[in-house]
C-alpha cells in the first residue's frame, strides 16, 4: 500500500508540474472537478444527467484547458520541451485525448442519424435520444478508462495502471484541493503559475 501511495504522490505531482501551468487551465480544471462532483452524487439517482454534466460541463472545460491555454512551448521549469511532456504522459496526452473526443463525436452524430444505433437501442424521439446517447457518452467514458488502464499492465506494469485509474476517479477531489484559488491569481492577473512550490516537492 505504501508503494502505491507514493506512486500516486508522484503521478500527481507530475500532472500538476508537467501539464497545468495555465492559470486559466487550472480555473477550468476546478470547474471541471467541481461538475465532476456533481456527476458523481447523480450517478446512482439519474445517470442521464450525470453522465451529461460529466461529458459537457466536465470533460468539454478541462480539455478546452489543455488544448486552448496550456503553454505548448519549452518549460523552463521543468527543463522539458513540449514534445518530451507529450512522450512520457502516463494517461492521455493531447493526441491520445484527440482520438478519445473524436470517438465521442463520431458516436453523437452517428446516433443523431440513427436514433437506434444500428439497433442496439428501442427507444426514439427526443428523450430517447438523450438518454441512448448518455448510455453511449457513459460506456466511451468508462471504455476509456478501462482501455487505457489496461493498456498501462502492458507498457509499464499493473500497479502503474491501477494507480493511474484510482489518479483519474479521484481527481476532481484533488483538482479542487491544488486549484480552489487558481480564479483568484487570474484576476490578479496571473496567467502562467511560477511554480515556485515545485522546489518543495
Amino acid at each position: 500500500m505504501k508503494e502505491f501511495l507514493e506512486t500516486l504522490r508522484v503521478q500527481r505531482w507530475d500532472d500538476h508540474r508537467f501539464y497545468h501551468h495555465s492559470r486559466i487551465n487550472q480555473s477550468l480544471h476546478l470547474m471541471s472537478a467541481l461538475s465532476f462532483l456533481c456527476a458523481y452524487a447523480l450517478v446512482f439517482s439519474d445517470a442521464v444527467a450525470a453522465t451529461m454534466i460529466g461529458w459537457l460541463a466536465a470533460m468539454v472545460s478541462r480539455q478546452i484547458g489543455h488544448f486552448a491555454f496550456e503553454p505548448k512551448g519549452y518549460d523552463a521549469v521543468n527543463q522539458a520541451t513540449h514534445e518530451y511532456k507529450e512522450a512520457i504522459k502516463v494517461g492521455y496526452n493531447l493526441q491520445r485525448k484527440i482520438v478519445l473526443l473524436s470517438v465521442w463525436a463520431l458516436s453523437t452524430v452517428a446516433l443523431y442519424f440513427d436514433r437506434t444505433l444500428f439497433g442496439l437501442f428501442a427507444r426514439t424521439g427526443t428523450a430517447g435520444f438523450v438518454h441512448n446517447l448518455a448510455i453511449v457518452w457513459l460506456a466511451i467514458g468508462v471504455g476509456g478508462l478501462l482501455f487505457r488502464t489496461f493498456h498501462l499492465f502492458y507498457l509499464k506494469d499493473v500497479r502503474t495502471g491501477l494507480v493511474w485509474m484510482t489518479k483519474i476517479l479521484t481527481d476532481p477531489f484533488h483538482d479542487i484541493k491544488l486549484y480552489y484559488k487558481a480564479p483568484v491569481y487570474l484576476l490578479r492577473g496571473e496567467l502562467i503559475d511560477p511554480m515556485l512550490h515545485e522546489q518543495h516537492a
